[in-house]
């Protein structure tokens, strides 16, 4: 890659491959895209704790995606939970890239410890430190006794350290400015809406739909739109999700308007949440209802999206959603939750009807109209050109005031 000679080079730090997650994700399609404009690299988080710690341990270490670091990023793989060598490989890395800012992912306190050391080391080398929220803090991870204490503990110091700070919403900003008066210290705070997932973005052919079979978990993308309108669940099952809620709303649809429908569930079960799936199994509507109970990979989640008329995010709290993402990125008409800061996340897209959250009969209205929406696909305003320019303000406005 060229670059422009005066642009600053950057380290992102955030997690890798072995505990995938959307912010996984993020990072690496932030890394990419910083990389076309100026020298970008990445510093990833590899066991981010004790592997029986994770919800989702049984994949751990499984490759689910097909995205990846784009050549000429350099990436070290990277920092361990318990540290070892591998922060001492961490910090030449650091050493070696000689980065005028550190990008630091912040979603989870598991990296808290680590992200200490970094942030000292890129401040000994004369880099600024940047601080990307994706939320305050891991709702079951602060349930956890003791861990929501350590982590605001903690975060003092890490603050003290932290140069700017870039959010996603005016929602989150508010949230964070309570929990930790971000901008008190006079960091400047930026927010910057979160880039597309369009990794599951497929062409024209591969996105008409057809009927779900079982009971195959996945449904054969291909052929006109017949059948059922394709309902599609796309996320961790958590307590905060509010799948529940979407059972109960399909089942209350009358038989007519449900003959119409198909409900695809995807998503890997997390603290022990079984009640939305234990609800399936009890529904009259179950015959309806196709549940891929699992972490799926980049080519299943495209075929799952590809598949889809509709995506249904019933959501009683959050900040942001990588769903919601893939969803807007593949045109999907989508009801969602307006809770959190999703109604700004989703600002200009016009495929999305907001149901109040925990609303039952608001949201099985919401079902039963989307049969008018069926076929119809919408443009995705979110782009990483945004964000991309939004960090090259920051990284100036950064080295005005170094």
């Amino acid at each position: 890659m060229s670059h422009d000679p005066g642009a600053p080079t950057v380290v992102v730090v955030g997690p890798g491959w072995r505990f995938t997650s959307g912010v996984s994700y993020y990072t690496c399609r932030l890394v990419n895209a910083l990389a076309g404009s100026m020298p970008t690299h990445a510093l990833l988080m590899r066991q981010l704790l004790p592997t029986v710690l994770y919800p989702g341990r049984r994949r751990v270490g499984l490759r689910v995606h097909d995205l990846d670091y784009a050549d000429g990023v350099e990436v070290y793989d990277g920092v361990d939970w318990w540290w070892g060598r591998s922060m001492r490989g961490a910090t030449r890395f650091v050493g070696a890239e000689r980065p005028h800012v550190v990008v630091l992912q912040w979603w989870t306190g598991a990296v808290l410890h680590s992200y200490l050391r970094l942030a000292r080391t890129a401040q000994r080398r004369g880099a600024r430190v940047v601080m990307e929220w994706h939320e305050v803090q891991d709702t079951g991870e602060a349930a956890v006794p003791g861990v929501e204490r350590y982590v605001r503990r903690l975060m003092r110091r890490l603050l003290r350290r932290v140069d700017a700070h870039v959010v996603h919403s005016a929602h989150d900003l508010a949230l964070l400015e309570r929990a930790y008066a971000i901008s008190a210290g006079g960091a400047p705070v930026t927010v910057v809406p979160h880039g597309p997932y369009d990794h599951v973005r497929t062409s024209e052919s591969d996105s008409e739909p057809s009927e779900p079979s079982e009971p195959s978990e996945l449904s054969d993308a291909s052929g006109p739109a017949e059948g059922p309108v394709r309902l599609l669940y796309f996320g961790v099952i958590r307590p905060y999700k509010g799948l529940e809620h979407l059972v109960a709303a399909f089942e209350a649809l009358p038989d007519d308007v449900r003959a119409g429908l198909h409900l695809t569930i995807v998503g890997e079960t997390w603290e022990g949440w079984d009640a939305p799936l234990d609800a399936v199994g009890r529904s009259p509507a179950r015959d309806r209802i196709t549940v891929v109970n699992r972490y799926v990979t980049d080519a299943e989640a495209q075929r799952h999206f590809a598949a889809a008329d509709a995506v249904v995010l019933p959501y009683l709290r959050s900040s942001s959603s990588g769903p919601l993402h893939m969803a807007m990125a593949a045109g999907l008409p989508v009801v969602l939750s307006s809770v959190g800061g999703l109604v700004e996340a989703t600002a200009g897209y016009d495929g999305v009807r907001f149901v109040p959250p925990a609303d039952v009969p608001a949201l099985s209205a919401a079902l039963a109209s989307l049969p008018e929406v069926r076929g119809r696909r919408f443009a995705d305003p979110r782009s990483w050109t945004t964000t991309v320019d939004s960090y090259r303000r920051l990284f100036e406005e950064l080295a005005d005031v170094a």
